[in-house]
């Protein structure tokens, strides 16, 4: 968009002499970041209003961790990049048992913390998930 500051004083004056000059009534220019009205009412008088909305930046969303939910050998699945709730991104073993780890989130797939095989504890991060919107 225009790199214009529609709030700076000179701009405001310019635009003012250039509208009355052209007989224009009027100009209303509106941003997501604010608001500039210039209204010239009969008798060259001149209304000025200028409004910022102060709206905040949409945050990212923070990325979601798959952690390990007991201690066990971790073993990796098929390699997913969109995932849905329920799909299976690997596995913990525990002696003869194969616990599957679910993304428990949909979004993509960003990162593997843990190296297959490792031995991971309780709560040590397996995954990473960036959540879809």
């Amino acid at each position: 968009m225009s790199g214009i500051d529609f709030s700076d004083p000179a701009t405001i004056a310019f635009l003012t002499d250039a509208l009355t000059a052209a007989g224009v009534s009027g100009l209303e220019i509106s941003r997501p970041d604010g608001q500039l009205r210039i209204v010239i009412a009969t008798g060259n008088e001149v209304r000025i209003d200028v409004s910022a909305t102060s709206q905040p930046a949409p945050a990212a969303q923070p990325l979601v961790v798959v952690k390990a939910p007991m201690a066990g050998h971790f073993c990796t699945g098929s390699p997913l990049r969109s995932v849905s709730a329920a799909d299976i991104l690997g596995f913990l073993r525990v002696g003869p048992i194969l616990l599957p780890l679910c993304a428990g989130r949909a979004g993509i797939l960003t990162k593997q913390l843990a190296k297959p095989d490792a031995l991971v504890g309780f709560g040590d991060p397996l995954f990473e998930i960036e959540p879809q919107s």
